[in-house]
């Protein structure tokens, strides 16, 4: 990156993430654990980091608490050379409401962008897991003279009614010519038929042209204030908005297996399915590269411990991750992720399952393919993921694909 141009990172993190409850039920959708020591937002964080950028704002709004707190105690940077990571909460600045949209939130927090005179902002979510080089795009944003780049990640047209869908010209492979909000019947890439350009949620713009398209969609009654929906059209019309193709994007230390992984983890089943992408042999998504870290808290916390029970049941842990702090004594764990402090007890069974942190898991209990909130007891005895429809009686959250969701705090008895 040229060093005379300056880059401001927004991350909009004020995401309700009602797809995710009970997990959201406290917590903003970024401030949700992951992978047993991270909470999504650490992923769009450490790439920005990693990326060289040193002045990130991070918008917040709902239910924030938890994330402001992750940002304040995890995210220092030196102030020694103006770098920092802040929280912004919602601040009402243009009138008593909160944020009717993520391009409102850039609207109503454009006091930042002035202070810092920034060339370009690059704006990203805060609730997806990917690795991504973001001076490479924005290096590739300079070049095109563009004043709109989406990134964007190609999938199988079959899934193309599951996202937003970059249109490009085959004149000109990298102009968007439309953006299409989950089409039935989309057109294949010009050097891909059976593929499409999925929009990430991450842009870069130039920053007299964010700020142009934010105030003229602030004043458009019209419009649902949306930086996929609106701001992305209003580039588009002006032939200004160009793509950034994830396949030109080289991350350290990557490999052919997790080059391009990207996953939304709005839903259950998506959640789900990310942590199981991380437990394999040759992890789909590898949280082991060095070369671009994933950083996170770093709590002064014990090992974790693996004992025999008292009649010298060894325990069994296979396929799985186990934070710092966890004790599993005599129990048998398979394809599972643990966070900080969990403790399973003996003869207790778990498999195919999350736990957050501090949860435990009694003896002779049985968790199956569940998700467990943090401070969840689970008695001796007890039996989770066993009967939907016990779970459902019990209050429990259960997915049409079978995932039971128990919510913080929530002490799980032997029926």
């Amino acid at each position: 990156m040229a060093a005379t141009k300056k880059v401001l990172g927004m991350v909009l993190a004020g995401g309700e993430g009602k797809r995710l409850m009970p997990l959201t039920l406290d917590r903003a959708k970024p401030a949700v654990p992951f992978g047993g020591q991270y909470r999504l937002i650490d992923f769009a964080l450490s790439n920005l980091i990693n990326s060289g950028l040193r002045q990130i704002v991070v918008l917040t709004q709902y239910k924030s608490h938890s994330l402001d707190r992750h940002i304040s105690t995890l995210w220092r940077l030196s102030g020694m050379l103006n770098s920092y990571v802040t929280s912004i909460p919602a601040q009402q600045r243009l009138g008593k409401r909160w944020y009717l949209g993520s391009a409102d939130a850039i609207l109503q927090n454009l006091n930042l962008v002035r202070d810092e005179r920034p060339d370009y902002i690059v704006v990203v979510g805060a609730d997806h897991v990917y690795r991504m080089d973001f001076e490479q795009m924005i290096e590739a944003h300079i070049a095109s003279g563009a004043e709109c780049t989406v990134a964007a990640i190609r999938q199988p047209i079959s899934l193309a009614n599951q996202f937003g869908v970059i249109d490009v010209d085959p004149a000109r492979p990298t102009a968007i010519r439309e953006f299409l909000e989950k089409p039935s019947d989309p057109t294949g890439l010009p050097d891909a038929p059976d593929e499409v350009l999925a929009s990430m949620g991450n842009y870069v713009f130039t920053t007299e042209a964010l700020v142009e398209a934010v105030l003229a969609d602030g004043g458009n009654e019209d419009s649902k204030h949306d930086m996929g929906g609106d701001i992305v059209p209003y580039f588009v019309e002006r032939g200004t908005a160009g793509v950034y193709d994830m396949k030109d994007n080289e991350v350290p230390g990557s490999t052919p297996r997790d080059r391009y992984y990207w996953r939304d983890v709005g839903t259950i089943e998506s959640y789900f399915d990310a942590h199981q992408d991380l437990i394999s042999v040759l992890p789909i998504f590898n949280l082991y590269n060095d070369a671009w870290p994933i950083y996170s808290r770093q709590d002064n916390m014990p090992p974790a411990k693996f004992t025999r029970d008292a009649r010298g049941t060894l325990s069994t842990v296979i396929d799985s991750i186990v934070s710092l702090g966890s004790v599993i004594s005599g129990a048998h764990i398979e394809r599972s992720v643990l966070g900080a402090r969990t403790v399973v007890e003996s003869g207790a069974l778990l498999t195919d399952s999350i736990v957050f942190d501090h949860a435990r898991i009694a003896a002779g209990a049985t968790v199956r393919r569940a998700i467990i909130d943090k401070n969840v007891v689970v008695e001796p005895g007890a039996a989770i993921g066993v009967e939907p429809e016990a779970d459902r009686r019990r209050g429990f959250v259960v997915t049409d694909t079978g995932i039971t969701v128990v919510g913080k705090g929530v002490r799980v008895t032997r029926d």
